[in-house]
């Protein structure tokens, strides 16, 4: 079958389109999916260059999210039809046209999105509503700083943020990614390559500070966040997509008065399962009442996935990047 291989770890252009990778073998609880569309996430690109923290087996096919249609089901699986419409975050192996995955991996699509709109929804969406809700324990009222604000997860925040009661300063690299920020709700926003980020907020605050601060970023623009904490305030560790792990002087957390909480929705779908499919229900019925939309700016075919890659990497993206298959 067509599929998006890594052999060897390097950039995109180290990636080979193959037509002959071999088809899923279904375990009794997997599910086989004829995938859609596939989405793009900054751990794909870590992944393929041997910089993540999990790192499959060479050759391997990255991807971990996609939509499409069931084709098959193990003996042992009790949610899924064939023919069900289906979203999946499996981990890896979503580059490509099928892929096999355990149906406690695989969630109904929800009714009013169509195949791309889906496969961008998983990592996104299912991260912002966990860190939001159970890690930050977001308050009516509290102020919300989102950096890397319109990026795929980024863009979640700001809308999540909103319908929870939070005043939300996005905060982005340039001004037409601030403006999508707008557009989603944001009260406020941040220019942080022509601007002071701690001095911004700080202004924008009265000098407060924020109560929660979400950071899909790291690197040069983790410290100032932090400094821009108000007292109680919770830092989530989304991720590092600018690339550096950065180092927090600790001293700050007893000044500061906050909690530094990481956030790893992988890890809590295995630990709290009954409260992961509690957090996605309660996100189907946004999408439902169309209270919550994806974004999408950025729409490639399987073949042109250099200039996907390209896209996230040079931090062009609004919103989620998607790939089609069929």
């Amino acid at each position: 079958m067509k599929a998006i291989v890594c052999k060897e770890h390097g950039l995109p252009d180290k990636l080979e389109l193959v037509q002959d990778w071999p088809e899923p073998q279904l375990g009794d609880n997997d599910v086989l999916i004829g995938i859609k569309a596939t989405s793009l996430n900054f751990p794909d690109v870590l992944i393929i260059q041997g910089k993540y923290q999990f790192q499959p087996d060479l050759p391997f096919v990255p991807g971990n999210e996609c939509s499409g249609v069931v084709e098959a089901v193990g003996p042992k699986v009790t949610r899924f039809k064939v023919g069900d419409k289906v979203i999946s975050a499996g981990g890896t192996g979503a580059f490509c046209a099928k892929i096999g995955v355990n149906e406690n991996m695989v969630f109904p699509m929800p009714e009013k999105l169509d195949f791309q709109q889906a496969a961008g929804v998983s990592i996104t969406y299912f991260t912002s509503y966990y860190a939001l809700k159970q890690r930050a324990n977001i308050q009516p009222g509290e102020t919300l700083l989102v950096l890397g604000a319109a990026g795929g997860v980024g863009t979640t925040a700001i809308e999540l943020g909103k319908l929870m009661g939070a005043k939300v300063i996005a905060a982005a690299s340039t001004d037409e990614k601030l403006e999508l920020c707008k557009q989603l709700g944001a009260d406020e926003v941040i220019n942080y390559s022509t601007t002071s980020l701690k001095d911004a907020v700080k202004e924008l605050t009265g000098g407060k500070g924020v109560d929660v601060v979400y950071d899909p970023v790291g690197g040069d623009y983790a410290e100032p966040a932090i400094r821009s904490m108000a007292w109680n305030g919770r830092y989530l560790v989304i991720g590092f997509a600018s690339g550096p792990i950065p180092k927090i002087p600790l001293n700050l957390t007893l000044l500061k008065g906050c909690s530094i909480v990481g956030v790893f929705w992988g890890r809590f779908t295995m630990e709290e399962p009954a409260m992961n499919h509690q957090n996605i229900a309660e996100l189907w019925e946004l999408f439902a009442s169309g209270k919550i939309k994806p974004v999408l700016t950025d729409v490639y075919p399987l073949e042109q996935y250099e200039e996907a890659f390209s896209c996230m990497i040079e931090r062009r993206a609004r919103g989620k990047v998607i790939m089609t298959v069929s």
